[in-house]
């Protein structure tokens, strides 16, 4: 099922939510993918925080599940079949579920989970820019057309090829998780030349023989720009108001932990999530002045504007508040 292809899925979840309000849920099942931009999450994982404030809630022995997906359309999938009851990930796909499920199903932001710049990496030493890749190159991401990265490329491409040609390089994008794109350019042997992947992938792209940069989001957007967002039907925080507070309070506890203790910090992302990153660089990632671990999402609307302008979306956002919950309109957000 394409992001951008929901009503079927709509109106069966419509069908299943009818009938009675239920108690809260005890068992939480929340979704997740790759990378150091799900460190919240993870902290939180980690230190029982989600049970700590649902306990807090008056939600004694409540169970947090995790799934990890490989991407921002199997995400919706999940969440529109109730698989899981919070999805996570890139600001793309959150917002076509938030257009799509605008005045029925009402899909929202529940927070932000990180601040941080995704690159464009090759390496292919004869790509300098974006004009310089062809039909021989292949730019891997987590989903075409729909992950935050494929956006990006889209902002990053208009910029270069002008109006209209947002999609110019659409064609050469594939779908592969992360860490298999990392050993694809890692071996040599692939036909993949390019990965518009995220911290700390990319960082160890760089380090790839003729690894380099071409863009990254910061840059196509002019600024920083939230990465990864955590979303919800508007059913389920109405059903489960106590272990909604509680997730949130969860990831606030998370961010000021990662603040206070990075070194800590970074020894749970590689406990949570085994890879071939060291620590070091997991450390200087977390450290870095562009990643920041906050609730409070920054230029989401950047996104929908574009979206919305492209076609890509059919419901345009005043302010990020109405993309996000009221749980957190107390925020500095944008």
């Amino acid at each position: 099922m394409k992001l951008f292809h929901l009503g079927a899925a709509i109106a069966l979840s419509g069908l299943m939510l009818a009938g009675t309000a239920r108690a809260e849920v005890k068992e939480l099942r929340v979704s997740q993918q790759f990378g150091i931009g799900y460190l919240p999450l993870q902290v939180a994982r980690n230190k029982g925080l989600f049970e700590k404030h649902a306990k807090a809630e008056g939600v004694d022995d409540l169970k947090v599940s995790f799934v990890t997906l490989g991407g921002g359309a199997s995400t919706n999938d999940a969440l529109l079949s109730d698989s899981i009851h919070i999805g996570t990930g890139g600001v793309a796909p959150f917002l076509a579920a938030w257009a799509k499920t605008k005045g029925n199903l009402d899909i929202r932001g529940v927070a932000a989970i990180t601040t941080m710049p995704i690159a464009l990496v090759t390496t292919n030493p004869a790509i300098k820019s974006l004009k310089d890749f062809t039909d021989k190159d292949r730019i891997a991401l987590p989903s075409v057309k729909v992950s935050i990265q494929a956006v990006t490329l889209q902002i990053a491409a208009e910029k270069v090829f002008g109006p209209g040609q947002h999609d110019k390089l659409d064609g050469l994008t594939v779908s592969l998780k992360h860490p298999d794109v990392y050993a694809a350019l890692a071996s040599g042997k692939s036909e993949i030349t390019a990965h518009f992947g995220a911290p700390p992938f990319q960082q160890q792209e760089l380090l790839l023989p003729h690894g380099h940069k071409i863009t990254d989001s910061y840059q196509a957007l002019g600024g920083p720009v939230t990465l990864n967002v955590a979303w919800a039907k508007a059913s389920f925080r109405e059903q489960n108001p106590k272990v909604f507070k509680a997730f949130i309070a969860a990831l606030r506890e998370a961010d000021t932990f990662i603040a206070a203790h990075p070194d800590e910090a970074a020894k749970i992302h590689l406990i949570e999530e085994a890879g071939s990153a060291n620590e070091s660089l997991v450390l200087s990632i977390i450290k870095d002045p562009e990643s920041v671990f906050s609730v409070a999402p920054v230029n989401t609307t950047k996104y929908g504007d574009f979206l919305f302008r492209t076609g890509q979306i059919k419901a345009k956002a005043e302010s990020w508040k109405d993309l996000f919950f009221a749980d957190i309109h107390g925020e500095s957000g944008s």
